[in-house]
C-alpha cells in the first residue's frame, strides 16, 4: 500500500504561485511513474505533469513554461512549482503513483485562481 498525501494548495490571484507537494508513505525512488493530475468541476481529469518511468517528464501544453515537476527522494516528495497562474487552472490537483502496476492517488488539494 502506498500513501499520497498533497498539501499547498490554495487560492491565490491571477498570475500569482503556488507550490504544491506529495508525500508519500514509501520510497518513490521505486515508483513506476509519479505525476500531477487536476479535475475542474464538470470537466475530466487531465494530466498537467508527469514523471515517466525513465524519469523523462511531459507536461500538458497549459502547463509548459509556467509549472514544473520535481522531486526530493531524500524526502519522498514530489512538487508542483506553479507560477503565472490562470483562472483556468482552478481545479483539484491529485498525485498519482504507479508502484509495481498500482495505481494510487491523493485525495488531492484545492486551486482556486482568482482573476
Amino acid at each position: 500500500q502506498v500513501q499520497l498525501v498533497e498539501s499547498g494548495g490554495g487560492m491565490v490571484q491571477a498570475g500569482g504561485s503556488l507550490r504544491l507537494s506529495c508525500a508519500a508513505s514509501r520510497n518513490i525512488v521505486i515508483f513506476n511513474a509519479m505525476g500531477w493530475y487536476r479535475q475542474a468541476p464538470g470537466k475530466q481529469r487531465e494530466m498537467v505533469a508527469i514523471f515517466n518511468e525513465d524519469d523523462s517528464t511531459n507536461y500538458a501544453e497549459s502547463a509548459k513554461g509556467r509549472f514544473a515537476i520535481y522531486r526530493d527522494s531524500a524526502k519522498n516528495t514530489m512538487y508542483l512549482q506553479m507560477n503565472n497562474l490562470k483562472s483556468e487552472d482552478t481545479a483539484v490537483y491529485l498525485c498519482h503513483a504507479l508502484v509495481f502496476g498500482y495505481p494510487y492517488w491523493g485525495q488531492g488539494t484545492q486551486v482556486t485562481v482568482s482573476s
